[in-house]
Parts: C-alpha cells; structure tokens; sequence
C-alpha cells in the first residue's frame, strides 16, 4: 500500500484549524512543522511541564496531511479550508510515500550507543559491539531514556565515574530506568525507581527484567506507601534526578530530604543558563555546583553535609 502526502504551507492563525479541518475532511493524519526549518529563520518551539507553547505552530507553518493514494487530494483541501472560513483553499503540493518496512526502518534508526567510558546501550535487534562493556539492552519506547538524550548521558557518565558498590541509590524521574539499571550494574546494594507516568513504570519493570537487575520501580503514592521502611520514608546514599527545572526546582526539600548523610544528590534536565536558578532553589539543603556540561544541559551535584562544591569533571 501507498501514500500521498499533502504539503501546505500557511500562517500560524489557519495552521492548527487547518490541521483538525483536514482530519475531518479525509486525511489519515496531520502534522505541523516549521516551515523555515534549516534556515536562519528556523523558531524552535519548546517548553516545560506548565510551561508548554499555547499552540504547536509557527509564524511561518506547514501543514503536512497523509492521504490515501487515490484519494482526492484537491477536495480535502477544498473541504478543509471552506468548513474553517477560509475565502480560498490553499495552494498545495504533493509527494509519494512509498510503501516500506516501517519495523526495519524504524530500526536501521536506532543504533548501539556507547557513553562514557565503558557503557553501551544496545537495542535487541542489534548485538553488544564490546560484549566486556556494561551493556544496557534497551529498546525505544514511550518512557524517556535510552541514552540518546545528553541530559540521560551526562547523569550515566556521573553514575559511571561514581559507582556505589553496595550502597542505596534513587533514581527519581526514572522513565525507562535506564540510570537505576546503570547505578544496579555498577554495584549499587538497593536501588529505587520513582516515576509519575504509569507507563514508565511498566516499562522500567520490563527493561529490568530484561537486564536480569533487581529494582523496584514506583508511582510516587506507591513509593510513600511501600512496605519497604527504606523505601518509604528512609534517605539513599546516592540521588539521581532527571527532570527538568521548573519540577526540580519545586522538589528542592522532597529530593534533598531523601539524602543520607554524607549522601549525594546529581540532576540534570537543566539547561545551562537556568544552572543558577537550580542551585539557588537546593541552596537551602545542599550546595550543589555544575559537575558537567553538554550541549548546552549541565549535571548539577553536591554533597550533603559539605560546604564545598564537587569538582566538575575535567
């Protein structure tokens, strides 16, 4: 089977109605893109939990609808655009989409991926290019972390450079689990996962299993309630959080009160120039300093109990 594609480009005011008008004239799906994307005019649209842009447009958008082959292209666009006022429908192109292999290619995407020193994240379809390496079998799915992410490697190059041989870490904000699995294989004792989403935290089960690490992974009201006092009101020699600021900063005291002492506390999903703002909201608990920075996140640590900062890494 086959596709058209069909390429409008329009202001931002029409983009979103557009979109919706085209999904009730016909089109299988729609999506909107920037359409100065890869030039100098190119607007990156971004935001965080609380946060998010009011629409998913641009000044400058493309409204791209896939349709059926056969269909007609010229009617739904017609269709579209008279059901949201417009006084005349769009000019349009189209492209093919060839019928493919959608699995194969969605994995030709998606290679092993060496962090740090000794770290290899490798999807199943593929094998561990240094089977002696710390080797994380971990598939794409719907929790964040497979690596890919600076702000995920930057928190597995941390947990590498400080292994916890037999001591309790929290991975807070676990997605996949991949930072518990990292912190697990690395020697950790016991070792938590906390997560909001429950689909997170299905699959930080399943990717545990398939890493052969025991880990117990947490909705946040399961992890207050747990039967393990550790886990329920105890503190971890070692904290790891990747989030993003805004929460981060709001869960200063929750986070820095689940820290043993002499414990240490490591975040990232900061970007760089709100760094400060980080380290001011944890001021109160601990002093935290930029451990590392990559493209332009940084992993922010300290340790409780010290007035110095960590040095960052070289």
């Amino acid at each position: 089977m086959s596709w058209t594609e069909v390429v409008i480009e329009i202001a931002r005011d029409h983009a979103e109605a557009l979109s919706d008008a085209l999904m009730e004239a016909g089109a299988l799906s729609v999506s909107v893109e920037d359409a100065d994307e890869g030039t100098d005019q190119e607007k990156p649209l971004f935001g965080e939990p609380g946060m998010e842009p009011a629409e998913a447009a641009w000044d400058h958008s493309r409204v791209v609808a896939l349709t059926d082959v056969d269909a007609d292209q010229a009617a739904i666009v017609a269709e579209a655009a008279a059901s949201i006022g417009l006084a005349a429908a769009p000019a349009f192109t189209t492209r093919d989409v060839a019928d493919e292999d959608w699995v194969r290619l969605t994995q030709s995407q998606f290679a092993p991926i060496h962090i740090g020193k000794n770290i290899w994240v490798v999807p199943s379809w593929h094998e561990a290019p240094d089977p002696q390496a710390l080797i994380l079998e971990l598939d794409p799915g719907l929790a964040f972390g497979t690596g890919s992410h600076p702000t995920t490697r930057l928190c597995m190059e941390w947990l590498e450079a400080h292994p916890k041989p037999g001591q309790t870490v929290l991975d807070y904000g676990c997605g996949s689990g991949i930072l518990a699995m990292v912190a697990k294989k690395m020697g950790a004792g016991d070792v938590a996962g906390v997560d909001i989403d429950p689909q997170a935290i299905e699959s930080a089960r399943e990717n545990a299993a398939r890493n052969h690490v025991e880990i117990d992974f947490y909705l946040p009201d399961d992890f207050a309630q747990s039967p393990k006092a550790q886990h329920a009101t105890g503190k971890f020699d070692a904290v790891v959080a990747n989030i993003l600021t805004n929460p981060l900063k709001l869960m200063a005291p929750m986070l820095s009160g689940r820290i043993a002492p002499g414990g240490s506390l490591t975040l990232s999903g900061v970007l760089a120039r709100q760094a400060d703002e980080v380290i001011a909201a944890y001021a109160p608990f601990i002093k935290l300093g930029v451990w590392a920075e990559h493209e332009g996140w940084v992993a922010l640590h300290g340790v409780l109990g010290s007035d110095t900062v960590p040095p960052a890494r070289a």
